[in-house]
């Protein structure tokens, strides 16, 4: 059964995904926003500030500071459109996410130079370190699949959105060539 979910195609013939990752426990499909107007680092952490003040009551202004002191230290872009901003707060008990989609690219300091539209920022808990290290690890998988990022940026549901970001699994291509 497992088998045959793994080789199912989802949203392309090339992508396929698999229930539940360490993603799945921290992405709610309300904290998803598509092709959000802003046009640099300062008014995106705003606007991530301000859905995680509204989800989760955290204020706007420790989620900036957060984000920015992680920044300080190097860029969180990755290349290939996408970034994964993440901070420390204080008092929080698990790590939670929002997922942007930027409508315009904007500046990050890439390896590649490229300007950013795939935004996945996460809060952690001021103590977290192997939890923190295995969803980044998880993220730099997730973001690698070329095919998966261009269903981030075609797709117009954040619902789908949300299954694309949470089912996704480092096992389908290997199980998709083994069924072929």
């Amino acid at each position: 059964m497992l088998e045959a979910t793994l080789s199912k195609s989802v949203f392309s013939p090339t992508f396929h995904i698999c229930p539940m990752n360490f993603i799945s426990k921290t992405l709610a499909a309300s904290r998803i926003a598509l092709d959000v107007d802003v046009t640099s680092k300062k008014r995106l952490f705003e606007q991530i500030g301000l859905m995680f003040e509204n989800e989760n009551k955290i204020a706007r202004a420790n989620v900036f500071d957060a984000l920015f002191a992680r920044e300080k230290l190097g860029s969180t872009g990755l290349g290939f459109q996408v970034a994964i901003p993440h901070g420390r707060i204080k008092n929080l008990r698990d790590t939670i996410a929002v997922f942007v989609r930027a409508k315009e690219g904007i500046p990050f300091e890439s390896p590649d130079g490229e300007p950013v539209r795939l935004v996945f920022a996460m809060l952690v808990p001021e103590h977290a370190t192997e939890q923190h290290l295995n969803m980044l690890s998880e993220l730099a998988q997730i973001f690698s699949d070329a095919d998966l990022r261009d269903a981030l940026l075609q797709e117009t549901n954040p619902v789908a959105i949300h299954k694309l970001l949470t089912e996704w699994s480092p096992y389908a291509a290997f199980k998709r060539t083994a069924a072929i």
